[in-house]
């Protein structure tokens, strides 16, 4: 591809849009054509995030979707749950491609999201041909995509942890539970009571315990992994940290192994997945490992006395969690090399 690809970012101001601009404006393959905000239009993006300065200069503008549509080739929108079906249709119908980082279109049934997000969805027949953003698990689907429903921080590491021991059938699916730890920047940028400073420092809290939104989209991807339905248990935890998941994720096995079978089994799954690197038998992913990365580490265990697999993965929630994964999904949809602008390419974070 010679000439760049033109591309719009919906919500440039937020944790998530702010990183994607980081990203993109070190890709070699892209021109950044135009930044929306709605609180903040008028004001210059390298105000809001001096990293910037000198490198990006780019008045924020009010969302016009025809205008967008009709310059951009792609469009990545971060706005809030509810409030991207509109959008996402609107610009979908201006004939634009687009990556949403909303909940709005992740499930595929439109009663499940009407339940877990307690409003109504109007475009169920966008729902039927969306495409999960995994491209681990879905690149082919991705490579004609028109609108990518970019997953959930927490579905990321947790189905990446997971789907190699779902597919191969050597975990019971009644027994799976998933721990996850997140940083106090997968709550977005306005604050609570519950990520105050003087509320998060110093402590950890479960949150959302049998009801967190996240809970039916890891359940369907896995079950749609196995072909049969699957029930995970899930419960987040909020730590003092800036960014980052740990996900532990144990369930069952239906025979005995060992974690030189598992890493080999989990190695062979993700042989062509640029992103994913195994750890050695013995060895455990962390955090800080993967900040700023696109990359999900992924270390196995084997407990003998209870016969169960122990999967922990670690992802930066606001890169591979989130924008690095639109621009790995981006690459695919037009024939990019998938590692392009992400392998150490973007800005310090």
């Amino acid at each position: 591809m010679t000439e760049k690809l033109k591309i719009a970012i919906v919500g440039a101001t937020g944790y998530t849009g702010g990183e994607m601009v980081r990203l993109l404006a070190a890709h070699p393959s892209v021109e950044i054509a135009a930044l929306t905000s709605r609180q903040l239009a008028g004001r210059n993006i390298a105000d809001i995030f001096p990293a910037l300065r000198g490198i990006l200069d780019m008045p924020l503008i009010e969302l016009d979707m025809r205008g967008i549509a009709k310059k951009c080739d792609a469009v990545f929108l971060a706005v809030p749950h509810t409030q991207a079906i509109p959008i996402v249709a609107g610009l979908v119908r201006e004939g634009t491609r687009v990556v949403d980082y909303s909940a709005d279109f992740r499930l595929k049934s439109r009663t499940t999201y009407e339940h877990w997000y307690q409003s109504p969805h109007t475009e169920s027949v966008l729902l039927s041909k969306r495409v999960y953003g995994l491209p681990e698990l879905y690149r082919e689907e991705l490579m004609n995509a028109r609108l990518v429903a970019l997953p959930g921080c927490y579905p990321t590491g947790a189905l990446l942890a997971l789907a190699p021991a779902v597919k191969h059938g050597i975990i019971d699916f009644k027994q799976i539970v998933i721990n996850s730890m997140s940083g106090v920047s997968g709550a977005g940028q306005t604050p609570t009571a519950a990520t105050h400073f003087p509320e998060i420092a110093d402590n950890v809290r479960a949150y959302g315990v049998t009801s967190h939104r996240h809970t039916p989209e890891i359940d369907q991807e896995l079950s749609l992994i196995a072909g049969e339905k699957v029930n995970a248990l899930f419960t987040p935890h909020l730590v003092p940290a800036n960014r980052g998941i740990l996900t532990t994720a144990a369930a069952g096995t239906l025979s005995a192994t060992s974690p030189a079978n598992l890493v080999a089994m989990y190695r062979r799954f993700y042989k062509d997945a640029p992103f994913v690197r195994v750890h050695e038998a013995g060895s455990y992913p962390e955090r800080r490992c993967v900040r700023g990365s696109n990359y999900c580490d992924i270390g196995l265990a084997y407990e003998k006395r209870t016969r169960k697999l122990i999967a922990i993965s670690a992802i930066d929630n606001l890169c591979k969690g989130a924008a690095g994964q639109a621009v790995q999904c981006m690459n695919i949809m037009f024939d990019l090399p998938e590692e392009t602008g992400l392998l150490f390419g973007g800005l310090t974070p």
